[in-house]
């Protein structure tokens, strides 16, 4: 499951000023709503999200396919569950 969360594959940057600091994105692991945490470390843990994913097609042709349906998928639960339709 690649970049499911929206994480890149890059790795950290590097202040030019200061080699030893180095600047990570961790999207997936910041939030403002809090009450999703639950959800999405249940989620984490018995893998509902990836198991529907593995089972539903991916239909889309061309260069469409930049995000997974897993991950999709995902963000479509998860909006609901804060309330968003």
């Amino acid at each position: 499951m690649r970049n499911s969360e929206g994480e890149s594959d890059r790795g950290p940057l590097r202040p030019v000023f200061d080699r030893r600091l180095k600047l990570e994105f961790h999207g997936s692991r910041v939030t403002s709503d809090a009450g999703l945490l639950a959800y999405r470390d249940l989620d984490d843990a018995l893998g509902l999200t990836a198991l529907a994913g593995n089972v539903l097609a991916d239909s889309r042709t061309g260069k469409n396919g930049w995000h997974g349906v897993v991950g999709l998928l995902r963000q479509s639960v998860f909006g609901r569950l804060a309330g968003y339709v």
